[in-house]
Parts: C-alpha cells; sequence; structure tokens
C-alpha cells in the first residue's frame, strides 16, 4: 500500500495557514496578560537623544519617551494598543506603528489615526542627574 500524497494545493495552503498564524503571533499581545509594573525606576541613559518634538522607542524596555516641549518629556508604553506590535518611531510629533497605521500623540499618547482603539498607556518619567527614568 502506497503512502498518500499531499497535493500541491493542500500544500501551499498548510504553508499559508502557518505564515499567517505566526506573522498573527508576532504582533500579538501578551497573550490577554495585563503588562506587570516593574518594581522600580527603568535608566534610560541620557535625555540628550530625545528630540524636542520628537521622540526615540526603547525597545528592549517596550518604552517609548517624547519631548514635547524643551524640558518636558513623557514616557508611555511601546506596544501599540490595537495588536501589541511595538511602534517603530517618532516623526512629525507623533508616535508611529507602522504593523497597522496607528499613529499616536506625543503630548498624551491619544489615537490620532487609528486602527488602534485607545491611547497608549503612560508611564512615570523623571530627569535624574541627566538621565531619564522611567516607571511602568
Amino acid at each position: 500500500m502506497s503512502e498518500p500524497v499531499a497535493s500541491r494545493r493542500t500544500v501551499l495552503c498548510c504553508a499559508a495557514v502557518a505564515l499567517a498564524g505566526a506573522t498573527a503571533a508576532g504582533c500579538s499581545s501578551s497573550g490577554g496578560k495585563e503588562e506587570t509594573k516593574s518594581a522600580g525606576p527603568i535608566d534610560l541613559g541620557s535625555a540628550a537623544g530625545i528630540p524636542v518634538g520628537g521622540g526615540k522607542v526603547f525597545r528592549d524596555q517596550a518604552v517609548v519617551v517624547t519631548q514635547p516641549a524643551a524640558g518636558e518629556y513623557k514616557a508611555f508604553s511601546a506596544k501599540c494598543t490595537h495588536a501589541g506590535c511595538l511602534v517603530n518611531g517618532v516623526a512629525k510629533e507623533q508616535i508611529q506603528c507602522l504593523c497597522h497605521g496607528s499613529r499616536f500623540a506625543i503630548t498624551d499618547g491619544a489615537v490620532l489615526d487609528g486602527p488602534a482603539p485607545k491611547p497608549l498607556p503612560e508611564y512615570k518619567v523623571a530627569l535624574q542627574n541627566g538621565n531619564l527614568e522611567v516607571t511602568k
């Protein structure tokens, strides 16, 4: 008796489903779990790298820090509220997520353009000896 042979169509279909699942997993949130609060402040280094009217994404810490006006720093979760992708940068006074096109205000994390359903969670940020310290 010979082994069953999968058709080319079946193989391609299964591959497409597997790829779609892997792609969705890369943009999914933490499985429905709430983001855990840190025990203390996270030192992000010098504030000198945060431009006025712009910001910087700290991917390893999943934090985005902005400076809407000189000397005014804001910190937000870098996880988009739509699908959990990390935002990729700050441009034109907007925090931008390229996964699905959401944009957020650098002043308060408010949604400027969806599909994100709600603002980015805001974190406490302090300037200590020229360094940014963020508490989640």
